[in-house]
């Protein structure tokens, strides 16, 4: 369960400097760089992938064996 806490919070933070970085994109001049929340948001997304992996690996999550099917 806190796996599954730690993944949503990580997608909540990529939102956030997603819509943060948005405002800098528009304007001309920025005060901080535009790469600065562009690539936070890519190492959040490398470490949600990495966990995903480990979790996946380890055995704590478990895919879904035949997600077509009823």
């Amino acid at each position: 369960m806190l796996i599954k806490l730690l993944f949503i919070v990580l997608l909540v933070l990529m939102i956030i400097y997603l819509f943060r970085a948005l405002p800098l994109m528009l304007k001309a001049q920025s005060s901080p760089p535009l790469s600065h929340y562009l690539g936070r948001r890519l190492l959040i997304a490398v470490i949600l992938f990495g966990l995903l992996v480990i979790a996946l690996m380890t055995g704590v999550i478990q895919p879904n064996p035949n997600p077509y099917t009823l």
